[in-house]
């Protein structure tokens, strides 16, 4: 017994180590929308730039995390992209099939303005 003790303790704090090395960052917060009959469904501190593909009927995106999410009209984040602000809502009736929350712009086809550089 007091063998095991040392390596369960030793174990544990490598799993911590090497769970927390990773690029998994969640975006805290909540991220809704309505499904089939009208329920409600809901993601809880969703890792950042990933996309997530919704199985069913999705509509009526509210984004009620710290970070922008961008919702898609078709599965693997393709399609009609729409960029909700942390704390902003779609339409009601508005559909989507993907959501990426937190991205990284460059990867996933959403345009940014860049300034233009300055002469030298």
């Amino acid at each position: 017994m007091r063998i095991l003790r040392p390596l369960a303790l030793a174990f544990g704090g490598l799993a911590l180590a090497v769970a927390g090395t990773g690029d998994a960052i969640a975006t805290s917060g909540r991220f809704a929308w309505v499904g089939p009959q009208g329920r409600t469904y809901s993601i809880q501190n969703p890792p950042d730039n990933k996309c997530y593909d919704l199985g069913r009927e999705a509509r009526g995106a509210r984004n009620a995390t710290k970070q922008p999410v961008v919702v898609y009209t078709r599965k693997k984040c393709k399609g009609d992209p729409t960029r909700l602000a942390p704390g902003q809502a779609a339409p009601s009736r508005a559909r989507f099939a993907g959501a990426i929350f937190n991205p990284r712009s460059a990867s996933f086809g959403i345009s940014e303005v860049v300034p233009p550089r300055p002469e030298e």
